[in-house]
């Protein structure tokens, strides 16, 4: 990929290509804490490993057992593919960085993380977002599921969200690849972004802050509001229901949905839209974390220790495969 974006900036016509030699960044992000830098590496190793089998584990189940094959687990193993691919842009150079006096990255790696870092932040947001709708029909509308929530909805549903984020980060990126960068080449952070690109720039932002600014309540504000006004008609359902075990019973499909849908769209908006006033680095890096490396984490987490159906798959993946070690032993 970052070939691409190598062969991209030379066919930039000079006007609006990069006018400096700035061939690489580097990140000043866990700089603070010299002596913690194994110490970091060994946790942000657990966290990755963690993230990748967790998520790997819930595309297996809902891939092997023919009770999941249902569009809320369609949605719930593309989600947790998406967290594979969202952890893998930043963490394994974190890793790598961490035993480097010097922590850098190309400029054509720089525009390659924030084409993914930005393509999945986006499709993640409008995929929970569809997955908000699939739980609004469940329950609002349960007669009429099997014609509204069909295969080809589903996957338009999820081509759909892939394919927002996926114009949001080229049109971002590319607008990115035209900066004049004036340096220093210092980014305050361990990984690339738009707007710590923008700080570096000594061109005319203008263009780029509106494309932000259009982008931010387009693919961010209105995922988030339609998934907000899904959960207010699921809510006001449920508590219609008579009974106190077909209340609990409908929320309990949608619990481990809210919770990821409050963890990432709580931490993208303290990520993005807190205000600069008393910045501190350390602050700065660790609501990052919790975006960009937690919320991956997390989600495999939390459905599995809250959907019933994911434990028993699980559970019955463990005893085949402990079952054929031991016949195999």
């Amino acid at each position: 990929m970052a070939s691409f974006f190598h062969c991209f900036v030379a066919v930039v016509p000079p006007e609006m290509n990069n006018q400096t030699d700035v061939t690489e960044f580097i990140f000043l992000g866990f700089s603070n804490h010299p002596n913690l830098q194994s110490l970091f590496f060994l946790v942000f190793l657990v966290i990755y490993l963690t993230t990748l089998l967790g998520n790997t584990l819930i595309i297996m189940a809902t891939r092997v057992s023919p009770s999941l094959h249902i569009p809320m687990y369609y949605f719930l193993s593309n989600l947790s593919f998406l967290d594979i691919c969202y952890s893998s842009t930043t963490i394994p150079g974190m890793l790598v960085n961490f035993f480097q006096e010097k922590k850098t990255i190309s400029y054509e790696g720089c525009l390659s993380q924030i084409f993914f870092l930005v393509t999945c932040a986006g499709t993640e947001g409008v995929l929970l977002a569809a997955m908000a709708y699939d739980r609004y029909v469940a329950i609002c509308h349960p007669l009429q599921y099997p014609v509204l929530m069909s295969v080809k909805v589903c996957v338009f549903l999820v081509t759909g969200s892939w394919l927002c984020g996926l114009l949001n980060s080229v049109t971002h990126t590319v607008l990115a690849a035209t900066l004049t960068l004036c340096g220093p080449n210092q980014i305050s952070h361990f990984l690339c972004d738009i707007p710590f690109l923008l700080k570096l720039s000594c061109s005319d932002t203008s263009l780029n802050e509106f494309v932000l600014h259009v982008a931010s309540a387009t693919i961010g504000l209105s995922p988030c509001l339609f998934t907000a006004v899904s959960y207010i008609l699921i809510i006001s359902a449920i508590l219609r229901i008579p009974s106190a075990q077909g209340r609990s019973k409908a929320f309990s499909t949608c619990a481990s949905h809210l919770t990821v849908v409050i963890i990432f769209f709580g931490t993208a908006n303290f990520n993005y839209d807190r205000p600069n006033v008393g910045y501190n680095l350390d602050m700065d890096i660790l609501v990052s974390v919790l975006f960009c490396v937690g919320t991956p984490m997390s989600n495999p987490i939390i459905y599995s220790l809250r959907n019933k159906e994911i434990k028993g798959v699980l559970r019955k993946l463990a005893k085949e495969c402990w079952f054929s070690s031991e016949i195999s032993g």
